[in-house]
């Protein structure tokens, strides 16, 4: 499937990775807060379709939104 994300212990070490690359989906993160376009990070990685790119900041935007934060008591006050 085009623009899916992979994670393989094979590959880049298990990281999140755009399928058929190896390009990680913290890669495409850091270089977007770094200041990087959308177009910018298509050009460097000339495998990576705009199909990829936007799988890679779903799939990051799911793993953030499943996070959840609990404070202990003592934290609370």
């Amino acid at each position: 499937m085009e623009g899916a994300i992979v994670v393989d212990p094979e590959i880049m070490g298990g990281k999140p990775v755009v399928a058929g690359t190896r390009i990680t989906v913290e890669e495409i993160l850091r270089r977007l807060a770094a200041g990087e376009t959308p177009e910018d990070i298509l050009q460097a990685f000339p495998r990576l379709t705009p199909e990829g790119l936007r799988a890679a900041l779903l799939y990051a935007a799911e793993a953030v939104g499943g996070e959840r934060t609990y404070l202990y008591p003592e934290q609370a006050a």
